[in-house]
């Protein structure tokens, strides 16, 4: 039998002591079928407004159910990618991009309570992104801006076109900035801080209070300083603005944590 060396550590035959491990990290099953969506977009090159096949074909393609079909969707909703119109089905909003969002999930999983972190960071990047932006403002920057906001206005009332085109308009931007790094950075970032945010929806489709009609206008309140600041060409207001947003999202976050506690 192996001796303890002098310095008190287990000799180099004793048995592993695997309870003060990590545990391995299982994907969920509708995470996988959403990567499984994502690349069949990919593969077939679907444009922004194709019907993607109803969740029974999907759920037979990929060999789900369509309850985990659905789950996989509102992931993809959460990225941006899909808008979900009631009664019509899921539709293509833009094209994938090769992000490090798996990366970002893994250091969740594996060090709980991590999210107001991640969410600082998320902060921080759309405030460079954002301060560039405003710096850099030009007639076509300041278009794109509005018609991202203006996209968002016209969503209010959809949850999963609302939640999409917020997405698209926080990339959109932190995208003026001009670099695709911190863009692609910015993205993984956001989807896995909302992908917490929104996590009863996308597993039960459970809307959050504040995304209730009656709520629209205090959503829009949050994200039209920031397309003004951006129009006006002011740092200083535009990184305000941002940070109001920020502030907003942690007490959703907040109150989010407070119902799965209560869950569990």
């Amino acid at each position: 039998m192996a001796k303890r060396g002098g310095n008190g550590t287990a000799g180099r035959n004793s048995p592993v002591d695997i309870s003060a491990m990590d545990k391995v990290v299982v994907k969920r099953l509708s995470d996988e079928v959403a990567e499984k969506i994502r690349t069949f977009i990919l593969e077939r090159d679907l444009e922004e407004g194709t019907r993607l096949p109803s969740e029974r074909v999907l759920a037979e393609q990929f060999g789900a159910s369509r309850p985990t079909v659905s789950q996989a969707l509102r992931i993809l909703s959460l990225m941006g990618l899909v808008e979900i119109r009631r009664g019509s089905g899921a539709y293509v909003l833009r094209q994938p991009d090769i992000t490090m969002r798996a990366s970002v999930d893994l250091m969740l999983e594996l060090k709980a309570g991590s999210i107001s972190s991640l969410a600082d960071f998320r902060f921080w990047l759309e405030t460079l992104g954002v301060r560039e932006s405003a710096a850099g403002a030009d007639p076509d920057t300041t278009r794109l801006a509005r018609t991202a906001l203006e996209r968002l206005r016209t969503s209010v009332g959809e949850t999963s076109a609302w939640i999409a085109a917020d997405t698209i308009f926080h990339s959109a931007i932190v995208s003026l900035a001009g670099n695709p790094y911190l863009t692609s950075v910015y993205e993984s970032v956001h989807t896995a801080v909302i992908s917490y945010e929104y996590r009863p929806w996308v597993e039960n489709n459970d809307v959050p209070d504040w995304l209730r009609p009656d709520q629209a206008e205090q959503q829009i309140a949050l994200h039209e300083p920031i397309v003004a600041a951006i129009e006006a060409g002011d740092t200083d207001a535009a990184v305000h603005a941002v940070r109001h947003h920020h502030l907003a999202m942690l007490e959703h976050l907040r109150r989010n944590r407070g119902a799965v506690a209560a869950d569990s």
